[in-house]
């Protein structure tokens, strides 16, 4: 679901910065945010929203939300995916759709809000439900948020689902060895749309 994919997103942010003096409480949050996470440049989700700017283009400048199944309405373009991308990626992708209607066009995409980033616990946990990764939340972190496993959790068994197009993955999780010293590499960092499963 994320891969690295090294400094892209802060260099193009910084030029959103310059050209959008507007954006940069967005600008800001977006990169803080990257920073946080695991695995390199954010990848855009259902729930997120997207500052578009296209440059001396105002009726196509605009912020628009990431619908439930990954893509987002546009003036020209209509739909158009963006689950799984990076907001340069996004910005790739409107500007070549966006050539065919504008000439030339110049194409900003900024992170304006965080919808997507969350993992679900469920199971023997004492409060399951579905919480925000507001840095590298690792699983033994998520458990923690979820007030630990219960006293009927089945510890040994505990594993992670994660999504990877249209399947899942199943991940599993020593709960022992996580909790142990020089305990580095049990511990499971999260990434968003992750699944904690406590048996």
């Amino acid at each position: 679901m994320r891969k690295p994919r090294g400094g892209a997103m802060t260099g193009f942010l910084s030029v959103g910065l310059f050209f959008f003096g507007g954006t940069l409480l967005l600008a800001n949050n977006a990169q803080a945010l990257q920073e946080r996470l695991p695995g390199g440049d954010y990848q855009i989700g259902p729930g997120d929203d997207l500052h578009i700017v296209v440059w001396r283009n105002e009726e196509l400048t605009m912020t628009v939300p990431v619908r439930p199944d990954g893509w987002i309405s546009l003036p020209l373009v209509n739909d158009v995916e963006v689950a799984g991308l990076t907001p340069m990626e996004v910005r790739e992708k409107l500007t070549s759709q966006l050539a065919a209607h504008v000439s030339a066009p110049v194409v900003s995409v900024i992170l304006a809000r965080v919808g997507s980033n969350k993992a679900s616990i469920l199971g023997n946990v004492r409060r399951p439900g579905r919480y925000d990764l507001e840095s590298q939340t690792t699983v033994l972190d998520a458990l923690a948020l979820a007030g630990g496993p219960d006293e009927f959790a089945n510890k040994s068994e505990i594993f992670v689902l994660r999504g990877e197009g249209e399947r899942y993955r199943q991940i599993p999780f020593d709960y022992a060895k996580a909790l142990a010293p020089n305990s580095e590499g049990f511990n499971v960092p999260l990434k968003p749309g992750d699944i904690v499963i406590v048996p």
